[in-house]
């Protein structure tokens, strides 16, 4: 199986963001809404940083 770099990059911000939801909050409610805030947050800064190093290539 061959990942892309953006595959891969999503299957990380999914399983940290599980364990950070998990971890982080005691009321499952709470444990689902931090879980995709933070997944929110890094598939936001993938996308972000792609921008960036696209801008500083050309």
């Amino acid at each position: 199986m061959t990942l892309s770099h953006f595959s891969a990059a999503v299957l990380f911000a999914v399983f940290a963001s599980v364990v950070f939801g998990i971890t982080q909050r005691n009321t499952p409610r709470d444990q689902i809404r931090y879980g995709l805030y933070c997944f929110a947050m890094f598939a936001g800064g993938v996308f972000v940083a792609g921008w960036v190093m696209w801008l500083l290539r050309h």
